[in-house]
């Protein structure tokens, strides 16, 4: 016996109904760049690196948000446990991206993002590439 559906519930019951058509802020961090730029095209921003790291304990983590807050463009998302600090720099700002990442960089499970993407040992490798890019 097959089951098949005889009627539609009502729009009013279908899930998602509420959800803005726009994107949040918090959503557009979140994407990917390249799909980023599929869906809205390339943004034309320069070389950036970008700190991630979450809240910590500790005298350090107000003197690391007043930071973040002065970069270039800052962001918060997520809630509780999950809740992440984004703060990017682009390469004239590397005397702040150094004093931010001095507080945040041995935080567990702080991030280093090379235009906005996760680049292998680029949380140990952020200043010599930094140095290659200002001297190129």
């Amino acid at each position: 016996m097959t089951s098949e559906r005889k009627y539609r519930p009502v729009e009013r019951y279908w899930p998602y109904t509420e959800k803005p058509e726009e994107p949040t802020a918090e959503e557009l961090a979140a994407l990917d760049p390249d799909l980023h730029a599929t869906l809205f095209g390339k943004r034309d921003l320069p070389f950036s690196i970008t700190l991630v790291f979450p809240p910590f304990e500790g005298e350090n983590f107000e003197r690391a948000l007043q930071k973040a807050r002065a970069s270039r463009e800052f962001r918060e998302a997520g809630e509780g446990a999950e809740r992440r600090y984004r703060a990017r720099f682009f390469s004239s700002d590397v005397a702040s991206l150094r004093d931010l990442f001095e507080l945040v960089g041995p935080v567990h499970g702080s991030e280093v993002l090379i235009d906005d993407r996760p680049v292998p040992y680029s949380k140990e490798l952020w200043l010599p590439l930094l140095w290659f890019h200002l001297l190129g």
